[in-house]
This record gives C-alpha cells, structure tokens and sequence, in this order.
C-alpha cells in the first residue's frame, strides 16, 4: 500500500491535504477519484457503483456526514461556548463584539468595538483575543494593554466583522478527535518557535517566521519593539518559543498522545454530542494552573485538518476517517 507522501509527489504545493488523502483512501478502498478542476485539487467527486459526491477545498467541510446546521454552530466560537455551558461542559466563554456598523440593527447593545474597553478592563487589561468565526489561529493572540488592543482591533477588522475576547488561561493544550463517540486519537500542542542559526537575530528570525505566515493568509505573530532580547543572536539550533497559538498552520506542532485524563475524554464526547458532530476534534486545556482536574473546553473543530496524521505515518487512521465518510455517506 501506497502511503499518504507518495500520493502527494508531483503534486503542487498548494494542493489541498485532504484531497491528497481522499486520493489516498480511494485506492485502497476500490472508488473512483476525479479531479474536476485541472489537477489543482481544490474540487474533486468520489465515486462508487452507489453514487458520487463532491468535494471543495477552502471553506467547504471536509466532513458531509457533519450536518450543516451543527457544522455551522462549531465555526462560532460564541454559540459554541454557550451550547457547551448549557450542557454543563466547563468551556472558556468570552464576550463578543462586532468591529463595524453593519447590520447593527440585528444586534443586542453592549456588542459593537466602542464597548471592547470596558471588558478588557473588566479582565485586568490583558485578554487573549481573536476572530468570532476565525480557523487555523489566524489573529488569535494575548492582548496585553489598551493601546496593544486598540492596534489589534485596527488590524483585525480588515478581515473579520467580529471578536471573541476571552480570559487568558495557563495550562497545557490537548486535541481529542473523535468519530462518532470512538476517540481515534489524542495530541499534545505545543508552541511555534524559531530556531537559532548563530548568525540572525531572534527578531529577524521572527520576522522571517512572520513572512511565511503572511504567505499562507494568517496574521504574523505580534513582536515587541521594546524586547531587547529579540536583537540577541540566538545560538546555532537553539529553539525559541513563540507563546500563544498553538495552530499547525502556524508554525505549532502536535504529538500523538495518551489523553490526559478519562475525564477529558468524557468531556470531548459531552462536547461533540451537545453540538451535534459526527466528526469532531476537541481542543482543551487541561491542568490549569497546575490543578490536574482544571478543565476548560477552547475550542470544537467540525472542520479539523489531519495532518498530524501523515507527518506521524499513521495512514491507517487516515483511511479509518475516510472509511466513515465513506460509509456514512452510502459510497462503501
């Protein structure tokens, strides 16, 4: 059997993961796989003798045996929170606020940026902040102090019509991805960092880290001009941590992992159910502020990239998920 790598060879570099991986479970399952958009793979069909479906990169989901409604809940981190909360699962809330003037009329007051203030204050002037419908941590960032909020806000409502501003947390993030009420696997997050080659500076390495998420569409990591340890020249192979987000598509990394605890694991089922995911990856935090049963739900994925999983050599759970799409959609 082929692994996910080999199907990826020869194959440009914006090319979608998951089309690389439906390819992937198409040959070892006996469907057809068609590319319908000149080898780009941003749209492709899978098809068997019982019928076809379609695929689209981008903000399509990945994901058909999601239903629309729960898969929509999940992309707002407001609605999330508080279907949680309602179902008794302990998740970090936070407060929106919308970032322009349309469709004020179809919005309770005490939402719009002129009332961001009071909540920061209310949070001790330091908040982590980001987008109320954002992916892959873009502008997802700890805000310390009025003016560093005032900036952030500037540049986010460039690109987003709303924020969720929320408590900063200390405590170590896991991802459980669940199909179905089975846990397929657990992962351990950890900070984006720089590495030092003896020559740049940390800045200038930031900034370089900075590029290629600009690159990619995602907000480059806030850097302070006042950090004199920024202009060091770190040692060759020296790793430097860039604290806040933990997303892959920003430079984090994520390690397969026993679950933290039975009660994390209970925790993500109550989380997928309540909103309604067939597949589903829970973030958390778990141990926080060194207390083994602090649990707080971040975040639930109806969308999650599974790349770990390649770059793991785990095919088989690869073609696990995509045998329940499969399955679950009639094509198997």
């Amino acid at each position: 059997m082929q692994s996910p790598t080999e199907f990826r060879e020869g194959k440009p570099g914006f090319y979608p993961d998951q089309s690389v991986y439906a390819e992937f479970a198409c040959a070892e399952f006996g469907l057809e796989f068609r590319d319908l958009d000149g080898g780009s793979g941003l749209l492709f069909s899978v098809s068997s003798h019982n019928g076809m479906l379609h695929f689209g990169a981008g903000r399509c989901s990945w994901y058909p045996q999601n239903n629309a409604t729960a898969s929509t809940l999940a992309s707002d981190k407001h609605f999330t929170s508080r279907i949680l909360r309602e179902a008794g699962v302990p998740a970090l809330g936070g407060e929106y606020f919308f970032l322009h003037d349309r469709h004020r009329a179809h919005r309770p007051v005490g939402h719009d940026r002129s009332d961001t203030t009071d909540c920061f204050r209310r949070l001790g002037g330091a908040a982590f902040v980001k987008p109320l419908t954002g992916s892959r941590g873009d502008f997802a960032q700890a805000v310390h102090g009025e003016t560093a909020l005032v900036r952030y806000l500037d540049d986010v409502m460039k690109y987003y019509d709303a924020v969720l501003i929320q408590p900063i947390i200390e405590g170590i993030e896991y991802r459980v991805f669940l199909l179905d009420d089975d846990v397929l696997y657990c992962a351990r997050k950890y900070p984006p960092s720089v590495t030092g080659d003896g020559v740049h500076t940390a800045r200038e390495l930031l900034a370089a880290h900075n590029d290629t998420l600009r690159a990619r569409g995602l907000s480059p990591a806030s850097l302070s001009n006042n950090d004199p340890s920024l202009d060091a020249v770190p040692a060759k192979g020296e790793r430097r941590e860039i604290p806040g987000r933990m997303n892959l598509s920003a430079g984090g990394t994520m390690v397969l992992a026993d679950a933290p605890s039975e009660k994390a694991i209970t925790l993500s089922r109550q989380a997928a159910r309540a909103i309604g995911l067939r597949v589903a990856a829970i973030d958390m935090f778990v141990d926080i502020g060194g207390d083994p049963d602090a649990i707080e739900i971040i975040e639930v994925n109806s969308n999650p990239s599974i790349r770990l999983l390649e770059d793991s050599n785990r095919g088989d759970l690869i073609l696990k998920i995509w045998h329940h799409t499969f399955s679950a959609m009639g094509l198997l």
